[in-house]
């Protein structure tokens, strides 16, 4: 499957606006978003400058993201709460802007709260090169 740039960059900025919604860019949140930073293509001086200011950064809409292609939406999701169960805290602020993006992208509440809580139910160890995304490249 070919993911189209736009929806590289939504993949992206999705996970970006994930880790800055709890005003706190964790380690293991880093080093995620650089992982698939690198694995969409985008360069290491883009994504590491976008890290460095992603706290401060103001320009940043955090309004859900969209893909073309409901399977993106399914595996975005599930490296979305990846992300966010990193640091071992689920923040409900970072939940329900998962919850926006997969009603954004008509993905049922029902698969949604069945992932969360398969996700509640395990603690998560980085680094884990096991995304959803990573199969496509």
């Amino acid at each position: 499957m070919e993911i189209p740039a736009r929806d590289k960059s939504s993949y992206l900025k999705g996970l970006l606006i994930l880790a800055k919604r709890d005003k706190l860019l964790t380690e293991s949140e880093e080093d995620i978003i650089k992982d698939i930073a690198q694995r969409l293509g985008f360069s290491s001086d883009f994504y590491e400058y976008t890290l460095q200011n992603l706290l401060q950064n103001e320009y940043l809409t955090e309004e859900p993201v969209k893909f073309s292609e409901k399977k993106l939406s399914y595996l975005f999701i599930i490296d979305g709460l990846k992300l966010v169960h990193s640091d071992n805290k689920l923040d409900d602020s970072q939940i329900n802007w998962l919850r926006q993006t997969a009603k954004e992208n008509n993905i049922s509440m029902e698969w949604f709260d069945s992932k969360l809580e398969d996700f509640k139910k395990k603690s998560f160890q980085f680094p884990n090169p096991d995304f959803e995304i990573s199969p496509l490249f």
